[in-house]
């Protein structure tokens, strides 16, 4: 266990030096002018809900699937360069505690994210006068949603960008199966088990009137993604055994 957190302190330090914390605040900060301009309520009001929806859809929509790719393909850029993989799997360490460390680093990444993210909601609502009390449980539940939704995602991300030593591919296959998303949503049959979609239907408040994959209960979709889960993590795990160096 010790061995496995140098490791892991290890890739934090090698993320600390390149500009990945900028990546981190993209997303919250976008999102600051979309609640801002959300549209009040016919009452003029507005509801934390309304706020967690408007600003959750194009947060969890794009940049939680794209972030969890180039995070993914820049935890593994240094190794795909001048024999990297060969120089830190000579060290006396196992190839399950690199892989896992990198994935962990990804995790931690995006949590960071979804922090940030919820710090700028809060803000933002107080700053309108959301009315009633902060909604702890359900924007809790969103934002740890949204998280655990991506960790199949960040799995198969991870085993795509270790396979490939190529920075942009990974990159743009992420990006051209993340476009289709607000069509895939609409579809109860396929939505839930796309990996791109699953952090937006997580983080979709689940007291609304929902359709398509929206319908879907939130304990069959944590289903679904630890399911995912687990077949893209065994899956990268078992190449990444294989992989020569």
């Amino acid at each position: 266990m010790r061995s496995f957190l140098r490791i892991v302190s290890a890739e934090r330090l090698k993320m600390s030096g390149s500009w990945v914390w900028l990546l981190v605040l993209v997303s919250p900060l976008i999102s600051l002018p979309i609640g801002a301009l959300a549209d009040l309520q016919q009452d003029g009001i507005i509801t934390w809900q309304v706020l967690l929806s408007v600003m959750s859809t194009v947060h969890a929509l794009l940049f939680l699937p794209v972030l969890s790719g180039i995070f993914a393909a820049l935890i593994c850029r240094s190794e795909h360069s001048d024999g990297g993989w060969k120089q830190l799997l000579a060290l006396p360490v196992t190839r399950s505690s690199v892989y896992l460390a990198k994935y962990v680093m990804v995790m931690l990444l995006l949590a960071a994210v979804q922090l940030l993210f919820f710090a700028a909601l809060l803000g933002i609502g107080l700053y309108r006068g959301a009315e009633g009390a902060v909604p702890w449980p359900l924007l809790a539940t969103s934002i740890f949603g949204g998280w655990f939704a991506c960790l199949p995602l960040a799995a198969l991300q991870l085993a795509v960008s270790q396979g490939w030593s190529s920075f942009g591919a990974p990159l743009a296959l992420n990006v051209s199966f993340t476009i289709p998303n607000i069509l895939i949503a609409n579809s109860a049959t396929y939505g839930p088990y796309y990996p791109w979609v699953q952090p937006m239907l997580a983080m979709s408040p689940f007291g609304e009137e929902r359709v398509g994959a929206f319908n879907l209960p939130v304990e069959s979709l944590m289903i679904v993604v630890s399911g995912s889960l687990i077949l893209f993590l065994a899956a990268g795990l078992f190449f990444f055994w294989r992989k020569a160096v």
